[in-house]
C-alpha cells in the first residue's frame, strides 16, 4: 500500500515546485535541496502550472523512477519551460500562477477484455495512460471530472492524447490506471490545500 502524504507533505511539494521554478528562471539553475520522510521515497509525480484558470504548462514522471523530491523539481522547471504547447514562463509571470502538484500512485495494467475497461475505470478517482506501439498518452484523474467525461470519453481522450485514433482502446492498446493525490495553491503562493476531485465543480 503506498502511503499518503500529509497535508504538510503536501505544502511542502507545491512550496517546493514553485521555488525550483523561481530559481531556475531567475538563476538558470536546478534547485538542489533535499527533503526527508516521504520526499526520499520514489514515486511518480506531475505539475501542473495554471494561469487564470487556463492551463500554462503541465509535465511530469508517470512511474516512479525518481525520488519525490527530484522529480518535483525537475517536473515543476519542464512544466514552466519546456511543455511545447506554451511558450516557456516568464519569472514576471509567476505571481499569476497557481502551482499544482498530483503524486501518483504506480500505474497497473487494467487486464480485462477491450470492451470491459470503461467498468474499471472510475471517474474522480483514476488517471489513465494509454500504450500502443511506440505511442502512449496519459490524463491525469482531475482531467475527467473538469470535463465531465465519462469512461468511455475519458478513454477515447487518453487515446488521442497519445496520438492514436480514439477507439484504440477497444483495437489491442494497452490501458494502465492510476490514482493522484493533488495539492494545490488557492491563489499564486498563497494558501495550500488538498484537492478532493471527486467534489470538484465541473
Amino acid at each position: 500500500m503506498v502511503k499518503l502524504l500529509t497535508l504538510e507533505d503536501g505544502e511542502k511539494a507545491v512550496r517546493l515546485a514553485r521555488e525550483a521554478i523561481e530559481v531556475y528562471l531567475d538563476e538558470r539553475k536546478m534547485l538542489q535541496k533535499r527533503l526527508d520522510g516521504v520526499f526520499a521515497e520514489k514515486r511518480g509525480v506531475f505539475t501542473t502550472l495554471t494561469k487564470h484558470g487556463e492551463l500554462r504548462g503541465c509535465i511530469g514522471f508517470p512511474y516512479p523512477i525518481k525520488r519525490l523530491d527530484e522529480a518535483i523539481i525537475e517536473s515543476a522547471i519542464a512544466a514552466a519551460v519546456d511543455d511545447p504547447r506554451f511558450d516557456p514562463v516568464r519569472l514576471s509571470e509567476m505571481n499569476e500562477i497557481v502551482v499544482e502538484v498530483t503524486v501518483l500512485t504506480p500505474p497497473e495494467k487494467i487486464d480485462v477484455k477491450p470492451k470491459d475497461l470503461p467498468r474499471h475505470v472510475e471517474i474522480g478517482r483514476h488517471g489513465l495512460i494509454v500504450k500502443m506501439g511506440p505511442f502512449s498518452g496519459l490524463l491525469l484523474p482531475q482531467v475527467a471530472v473538469e470535463y465531465s467525461m465519462d469512461p468511455e470519453e475519458f478513454l477515447s481522450e487518453t487515446c488521442m492524447k497519445a496520438g492514436l485514433p480514439p477507439d484504440c482502446w477497444l483495437t489491442g492498446a494497452e490501458v494502465y490506471r492510476f490514482e493522484g493525490q493533488i495539492f494545490k495553491e488557492v491563489e499564486p503562493g498563497g494558501k495550500i490545500e488538498e484537492v478532493d476531485i471527486k467534489s470538484c465543480s465541473v
